[in-house]
């Protein structure tokens, strides 16, 4: 009869742990996910309802429209994030591509700008990456250097003027529609389903989240997690520039003070969207939705005529919610 007890007590413990639980279900990274879409669902239809302005289909696509460069940017910084670092001069590589790009339109024509323009980017971001990879120096320092020297030199070199007179093909190309459909918005898309397929489908993407979730052991593998690492710095900086030069298209002009908060726009997006600065975790869908989230947020606000000296505060606000929110799921997982 112990036995029986013994086995009875030790089947009824075993499902008692199997057993899901509401605080199980809130520390798991699909609760946070679904937890995101339905804020940003319930904010549109809450908007809709409330302000015939916001749910005008014009006003819905230019939500869209002006938040694909953050967009694509914060791709880019996804994966960074994800491999376990950051950057912060993703702002000032945007900028300083989108004003190189602009200068040698002027005289080579559009093709060979947007190369430059894309190859500055990717360059400076394998940079970074050296910087963290093989020197060893937190993305943090390393990145906020570069963004002083490229902004430096990048004001140096234009008298902090925007550069004028450029071809009529950026802003043709800015302001082409596919049907109802933005040409920024069709690259944004393009951009986040690029970067999806390399998490998902590729050795390189699955790398990322093996380097980010655990770095040294990687290495003990046998991976080369260095060259994992200045990858995705490296592809960082090459959508940052592409996030520059559309940029461009919207103003046809070289603007050599833009992009001043796009890193904190585009860690924002990644980090309401759910990915953990941490590392080792997240996605592009995740990023996609908080991109929107923040987007339906800023035109909200507008709408409402809100002060814009409160946007930064609110988004500040979504990323302590955010963050406090990840450190809990983290305390409910290390229990």
């Amino acid at each position: 009869m112990p036995q029986a007890t013994t086995r009875g007590s030790t089947a009824e413990t075993a499902a008692a742990v199997k057993r899901p639980t509401i605080g199980a279900w809130l520390a798991s990274d699909s609760a946070f996910k679904y937890t995101m879409v339905a804020v940003l669902i319930l904010g549109v239809i809450v908007m809709s309802l409330v302000s015939p302005e916001f749910r005008r289909p014009e006003n819905l696509i230019n939500i869209l429209q002006q938040n694909a460069i953050i967009g694509v940017v914060a791709c880019g910084m996804t994966l960074m994030i994800i491999a376990g670092g950051f950057d912060l001069s993703v702002g000032a590589v945007a900028a300083a591509s989108g004003v190189l790009a602009g200068a040698l339109s002027i005289e080579y024509g559009l093709p060979l700008a947007i190369i430059a323009g894309l190859v500055a980017g990717l360059g400076t971001g394998l940079i970074n990456g050296f910087l963290v990879a093989k020197l060893g120096i937190n993305p943090f320092v390393a990145t906020l250097g570069m963004q002083a020297i490229v902004q430096g030199v990048l004001f140096i070199q234009t008298e902090a003027k925007p550069v004028f007179g450029l071809p009529d093909a950026w802003s043709d190309f800015g302001f082409y529609r596919v049907g109802f459909i933005p040409s920024t918005v069709i690259v944004f898309i393009v951009a986040a389903l690029a970067c999806w397929a390399l998490l998902r489908f590729t050795l390189l993407g699955k790398l990322m989240y093996a380097v980010g979730s655990n770095r040294e052991g990687t290495r003990r593998s046998g991976v080369a997690v260095d060259r994992v690492v200045i990858a995705a710095f490296g592809i960082g900086g090459l959508l940052a520039a592409a996030g520059g030069l559309m940029l461009v298209t919207q103003s046809n002009t070289g603007q050599p003070s833009a992009g001043a908060t796009w890193a904190l726009l585009a860690i924002a997006a990644v980090v309401v969207g759910g990915t953990p600065l941490t590392g080792g975790a997240g996605g592009i869908g995740q990023t996609i939705v908080g991109t929107l989230l923040l987007g339906v947020m800023s035109n909200a606000l507008n709408i409402m005529s809100v002060s814009p000296y409160w946007q930064p505060a609110a988004t500040g606000l979504l990323i302590l919610l955010a963050v406090s929110v990840e450190r809990y799921r983290h305390m409910k997982r290390s229990r």
